[in-house]
């Protein structure tokens, strides 16, 4: 019998829902809006019926296919297969393997959306070449997945690798998570767009206000980008200076895992000419020479399909162990 895997990718305001083959590669897909505001039982129906087009779409019976793996925003229990809450979603304790599970008759594995993109990275993207990789998402938050030995790190309760949340500078910005200095409130997109609006505030920059129109409230990161592109200086020491807080962050991963790669993805990549060099330059001087000389630094190759394929990843993982 044929055998394939679902991966469904989980976000605030979509779901994106794939079947693969034993290569991983997409024979069919479903993208519908989540719909967060109609609530939980919405959300999960809405999931199903993703999944329900994407294997009839394909003309496959429901028991070919062996495993969903589904990447979902955290906090979240992997083990248990709980999400105990989103600041997305209308979730609270919510046991999503045991509902999905019990509707499909198909078995369920979830896992946090940054650790399955390490995951889906490793597989069948950049990392395809090393046993040993962090991946690191810099978007509107800062994320991270570690795989080592080829198996993904999680930690005891599913998390680690929460490197957006490494204490960078205690007297720094207060972060999302309630302390002071955290990566993620030095070099997210959201943290470029909240200096890009100080900096339009304080009269440093006329370009960036042009863009938005003049509401200084309606300036972020991509606002930032096209400031900086169009040579705004004020913009353009902006992403330096987030480039030097992200080095900074680099170097401690460097440290402390001693891979033979990180990979970077996640939305602020998309300008990554206006910070990455002054990343790596930051990172070459705290990094330890040892670490240092046998890491390479490369970007995502999965793009807009990363959550996608870390989600069949989580789903193929047993069997792509198995083959290597």
């Amino acid at each position: 019998m044929k055998e394939y895997y679902l991966g469904l990718d989980l976000g605030g305001t979509k779901i994106l829902t794939g079947l693969a083959d034993t290569q991983g590669n997409i024979i069919t897909r479903s993208r519908k809006e989540t719909e967060a505001n109609l609530g939980e039982d919405k959300i999960i129906a809405n999931m199903i019926e993703t999944i329900e087009t994407v294997i009839e779409k394909a003309g496959v019976k429901k028991e070919e296919v062996k495993t969903l793996g589904i990447g979902s925003p955290g906090p979240l229990d992997a083990q248990k297969g709980i999400i105990i809450e989103n600041s997305n979603l209308p979730w609270k304790n919510v046991a999503l393997v045991e509902r999905m599970e019990s509707a499909l008759g198909i078995k369920t594995i979830l896992k946090n959306d940054a650790n399955a993109a390490a995951l889906g990275e490793k597989w069948f993207g950049a990392g395809r070449t090393v046993d040993n990789m962090v991946y690191l998402t810099i978007s509107t938050g800062i994320g991270g997945g570690a795989v080592i030995n080829k198996e993904l790190f999680t930690g005891i309760n599913d998390n680690a690798c929460e490197i957006g949340h490494t204490v960078i500078d205690p007297d720094g910005p207060l972060c999302g998570c309630g302390n002071h200095g955290c990566l993620e409130s030095f070099a997210s997109g959201t943290a470029i767009g909240r200096e890009a609006r100080e900096a339009a505030a304080a009269g440093k920059s006329k370009k960036m206000l042009e863009l938005a129109d003049n509401i200084v409230e309606d300036i972020d990161a991509v606002i930032c980008a096209q400031a900086a592109y169009q040579g705004d200086q004020a913009a353009r020491e902006i992403f330096e200076k987030a480039g030097y807080y992200l080095g900074i962050g680099l170097g401690n991963v460097v440290n402390i895992f001693n891979t033979e790669m990180i990979i970077l993805g996640g939305g602020v990549m998309k300008a990554s000419d206006l910070f990455l060099d002054q990343a790596l330059a930051t990172m070459k001087e705290i990094a330890l020479p040892g670490p240092l000389e046998i890491v390479t630094v490369t970007e995502a190759e999965l793009g807009s399909d990363i959550g996608l394929m870390g989600a069949i990843a989580v789903a193929m993982e047993d069997k792509l162990m198995k083959n290597e």
